[in-house]
């Protein structure tokens, strides 16, 4: 049986826009691949390539081109999406009441219960307070930071 290792969308945007910790994410997807996320992270990563291109960082065509080959991957399977199921949002809020030390965010949460439902057993991110929230859950955590960033 295959290891499900969830990416957030922290981590996941390290593979399509050259960011600190790029060679490191792909790196690690193509030893581990296929990786897990959720329809959760095509609304954020639609939603980062966005920002993107609002700084300027990208243009419209790039942004269509990275977004189209993210859609590419999750048809060829080497980005398992799941769907966000009834019981997430209630899980996400009971699990921001019970982790009070970490200070969680909606979306974080929210990434947190969706690799717990699929079972996973590594949660990748390059966020600070979602790798103490998966690593307070259990999780083994995959952490992409670079010394110093949040």
């Amino acid at each position: 049986m295959r290891e499900i290792i969830y990416f957030d969308t922290s981590a996941l945007a390290k593979w399509y826009v050259k960011e600190p910790e790029s060679d490191s994410v792909e790196k690690y997807i193509h030893e581990h691949g296929p990786i897990d996320i959720s329809d959760l992270t095509v609304v954020e990563m639609r939603s980062l390539l966005s920002r993107h291109r609002r700084e300027r960082n990208i243009d419209a065509i790039i942004e269509a081109s990275l977004f189209a080959a993210f859609e590419e991957d999750i048809r060829q399977r080497f980005l398992i999406c799941h769907p966000l199921s009834s019981g997430i949002i209630r899980g996400a809020a009971n699990l921001i009441s019970v982790q009070t030390d970490i200070p969680l965010r909606t979306l974080d949460a929210l990434h947190l219960i969706i690799a717990k439902e699929i079972q996973a057993e590594i949660f990748a991110t390059s966020d600070r307070v979602m790798a103490a929230g998966a690593k307070a859950m259990g999780f083994s955590v995959a952490w992409f930071h670079k010394p110093g960033m949040r």
